[in-house]
């Protein structure tokens, strides 16, 4: 398990070099200032949105009393301006993700950490909201947020790939993904569709290791998952190379063409490569206007 504390200190240098990050600069000038955006009309963005149930993380000065006292659940109410300054993240913690070849580089689930993290940075000191999809982490504004992200990142899962959640995403907020994306894709496709119904946009980031796109194996191999529940030997390891490549450029020319579809951007990241260049992707691609 990974220390959060760590992540951090680790996010925050990745970050340092770039400026605040504007999520949808005119689009929440246009929420906040003057009361327009695309999934209602509201006042100056104090509007009541949405009761949802309260979560282990949220504080008693947020619960709608009143609400609550009506059912056996507390309630946390809502508004406008929230929900429109929102950033919605996915981390991979799957055992795949805990994969790297080098002992003194990163592993890819680090990697992807450390990256989410830092545009966390960004989006924070740039006044936006961010959280963590399912429910597990509903978005805030504060140095607390970090902290708890962090803690909830560094868990792992003994699955061995990971699928995002859409739940959680508010409509029209913004949402980055980040994971090897080398599992089953159709959980991919669904979140995305899911999310491109309630008009949310974002990004999507494979992070992978240089190996697994070198392939740079010869003769006899034997290849298991990171959990141990998958394994392949083979006498003639360079004959899969091939198609094994094959498969890869089909699966990023897929999620490619999955974001595009839904309005979202896709990028390939590797751990052997600058973390800094991954987050100007980021930087650059949650900027972008749908």
């Amino acid at each position: 398990m990974s220390d959060p504390h760590l992540l951090r200190q680790g996010a925050e240098e990745i970050a340092a070099p770039f400026p605040a990050l504007l999520v949808e600069a005119e689009h929440l000038a246009t929420t906040v200032l003057l009361g327009e955006h695309g999934r209602r009309r509201a006042g100056l963005g104090d509007d009541f949105w949405q009761y949802r149930p309260a979560l282990p993380f949220d504080e008693a000065r947020m619960i709608d009393w009143r609400r609550s006292g009506r059912a056996d659940t507390a309630f946390v109410r809502e508004r406008e301006w929230q929900i429109a300054q929102s950033v919605i993240l996915w981390v991979d913690q799957s055992a795949s993700m805990s994969f790297g070849s080098r002992t003194d580089g990163p592993t890819k689930g680090h990697r992807a950490k450390v990256l989410a993290l830092a545009a966390a940075v960004l989006m924070l000191r740039a006044g936006e909201r961010v959280g963590l999809t399912g429910l597990r982490l509903p978005p805030r504004s504060g140095e607390g947020q970090l902290l708890r992200m962090a803690a909830l990142l560094s868990e792992d899962h003994d699955v061995d790939y990971g699928a995002p959640e859409a739940g959680g995403m508010l409509p029209h907020s913004r949402a980055l993904f980040v994971s090897d994306f080398l599992g089953d894709i159709a959980p991919v496709e669904a979140a995305l569709t899911k999310a491109a119904d309630r008009g949310v946009r974002g990004a999507l980031l494979q992070v992978l290791d240089p190996q697994e796109e070198a392939f740079p194996f010869e003769g006899r191999t034997i290849f298991e998952s990171m959990s141990g529940s998958l394994r392949h030997e083979t006498l003639k390891a360079r004959d899969l190379k091939d198609r094994y490549l094959a498969r890869l450029a089909e699966r990023k020319d897929r999620l490619d063409t999955l974001a595009r579809r839904t309005g979202w951007q896709f990028s390939t990241h590797h751990t052997g490569d600058s973390g800094a260049a991954a987050l100007l992707w980021i930087h650059g691609a949650m900027e972008r206007r749908s």
